[in-house]
Parts: C-alpha cells; structure tokens; sequence
C-alpha cells in the first residue's frame, strides 16, 4: 500500500493547491462573488450528477432566478482539487470525500443530497466465484480510502473475513476496471460506468453492491462555507430548481434520459441502467437523510461512521463534529413550501 499513497495525499496536496490559486489568483474571491454573479457547480461522470444538465437545459435554474455555469470533470478526483482550491463555489461529491478537506481545515456545507447509491458501486468478480468468501486468497483491487474501499471492507465483515483474507491491491477505478477486463485481478470493486463495462465485457458477476448497504453511499452537492454564508438565497434557488427539475424527470423519464445520455455520451440504454443503480432523493427522502439516526439512513451516523474508517486507514485528522458540515436548512424550507 505504501508505494501507491496518491489517494492518502490527495487531502494534503488539495490543501497546498488552495495557496497555490491564491497566489497565481485563480482561486474564487472567497464567498463566491457578488449576488447575480454566475454560481459554479462542478460535476463528475456519475449518472445521479448528470441531473444537472437536465436542471440547466430545461430552464430551471433560470426558473428560479439564479445564474449557475455547470463545470464537468472527466476525472472525479480533479474536481476534488478544484472544490478545495477555491476555484468552484460547489461541487457534487461523496459524504466520503467531503472529510478529509474538512478535517484539514477547509470551510464546506452539504445543503442536499442527489442520490444514493443503490447497486452502482459493486464487488465485481470473475463468474466463477459465487460469494464473497470464494474471494479469500484472491486478488481484488480498489482505492485506499474511497467509499468503495469501504463497502470491499463492509462486504468482508458481514462475511467473517477482514482484508488480510484476501490480496487486496490498490488501484484507482479507472485503472481497477480494465485490470479486471484483462484478467489481471480476480476481483475489482467499481462504480458506474465502470462497473456495467466490466460486467458486459469481462464477463463479470456482481458478488456484493451498495444495493446490500443502503445509505453507505450518499452523493451530496457541497458548497464552500463562505458561499452558503454570503449567498443563501442563491444556494435556496438552487436547491429549488433541483427538486423541480426532479419532478420534471418523473413525468418525462424518456425525453429526460436521452437528454442526459447525450450528455454521457452514452446510449439511452445504457443510461438507463445506470440510473437503475441509484436512488435519486427527493425532497422528503431529504428531509429525512438529514435527520439523526443510528443506522446509513442518516447523513450524520454515515459520516461518523465513514470518519472513523478515515481516521484508522490514517486518511483524515479526527473530526470531532460532523454534524457541523450538514446544513439542512434549504431542503427544510424547500419541504415547507
């Protein structure tokens, strides 16, 4: 593991590009701009993100009152950077790595979740292996430190095993997807599109997928601190124009999915069934992942949670409140409309 610590110091060096922008100058002014200033919203190839360019083409963004300039990057981990540098005011990313900039100091506040994942993160095996004990001894490759390293660890738990049981490598997704399709590991653990591709054309089985771990896997859209303090109005109409445009998707599922496929560049097919692999949440789904519980199905036991498996693995500084990173007031008013 310790030759390959690219994900270990992906908090560290997303920290030292923050004085870097502010140096070069091409970090934000720090609360996001003036009121009627463009709000950037950074997304990933996720199939729950694309719904944003369904809120922007379909005109409810504009709706609402708020100007938003979407920013997609092909590569999940440099939208990272950019949200912690400053050069977004919000970004779409997992509760998982929303931690490590926030235990390094970095001001964020998750205003709404987008989605969970429902089977789009899986355990993806040779077809010859049909639980995850068949996995003991065997290759499996996934990152160090990502939400799919911890289902791989959840997987193994609820099975009487821990990771020594198997050959774990470490990998990033877009690595893991292809060793797996060429046969150099016996077992990957990925995310949608990945995974589909390596079931189709590896020829692989789905052992174990966040479908068995509901709640393990929240998809959040985050906004630096300063910006939810200066431009609360904005972050409301956004959140608004989201659940709108939600209930604009649940009318019009066929046009809506070959817009977004276009936008994947994808076929509405596939599409489909990467949307099949996620929940997206609406208002009152919201409401109550924000709410306090003892179980994934709230925001703040997951988040604890996931911190403490950071915390061991040596990936985040202890967090001592979590709470503090979950702002729900834009979908409780949302609720009450």
């Amino acid at each position: 593991m310790k030759k390959m610590l690219k994900t270990a110091l992906l908090a560290l060096l997303a920290v030292s590009m923050l004085g870097i922008a502010a140096c070069s100058g091409t970090a934000k002014d720090g609360n996001g701009g003036a009121a009627g200033d463009p709000v950037t919203i950074a997304l990933s190839p996720w199939p729950g993100w694309y719904m944003w360019y369904l809120v922007e083409e379909k005109g409810f963004f504009e709706k609402h009152g708020v100007d938003v300039k979407l920013e997609f990057f092909p590569v999940y981990s440099d939208s990272l950077q950019a949200m912690a540098a400053g050069k977004v005011d919000a970004n779409s990313q997992t509760l998982s790595d929303t931690l490590a900039p926030l235990s390094k100091g970095i001001g964020l506040k998750a205003v709404l979740v987008n989605d969970n994942s429902y089977g789009g993160d899986a355990i993806v095996s040779k077809p010859e292996f049909n639980t995850i004990q068949d996995l003991k001894g065997k290759t499996v490759a996934t990152e160090l430190g990502t939400v799919d390293h911890l289902l791989l660890l959840t997987a193994l738990a609820e099975n009487g095993m821990e990771e020594s049981d198997i050959k774990y490598v470490n990998m990033t997704v877009n690595d893991a997807g292809p060793a797996f399709i060429s046969g150099n590991t016996d077992a990957s653990v990925l995310w949608e599109p990945f995974q589909t591709k390596a079931v189709k054309e590896g020829k692989g089985k789905v052992l174990f997928s966040s479908k068995d771990t509901p709640g393990l896997i929240p998809d959040l859209l985050v906004f630096r601190e300063a910006v939810v303090k200066n431009r609360p109005e904005d972050v409301q109409k956004i959140v608004d124009a989201w659940f709108e445009a939600l209930a604009w998707f649940e009318e019009n599922k066929e046009e809506g999915i070959k817009l977004l496929a276009e936008k994947a560049e994808t076929t509405p097919e596939d599409f489909k069934l990467g949307l099949d692999s996620i929940k997206l949440f609406d208002v009152e789904d919201n409401v109550k992942a924000f709410e306090a519980r003892d179980d994934y199905t709230s925001l703040s036991y997951t988040g604890k949670t996931t911190a403490d498996f950071l915390l061991k693995l040596g990936m985040v500084s202890k967090l001592d409140n979590i709470d503090a990173l979950l702002e729900p007031q834009f979908v409780i008013q949302n609720a009450g409309k």
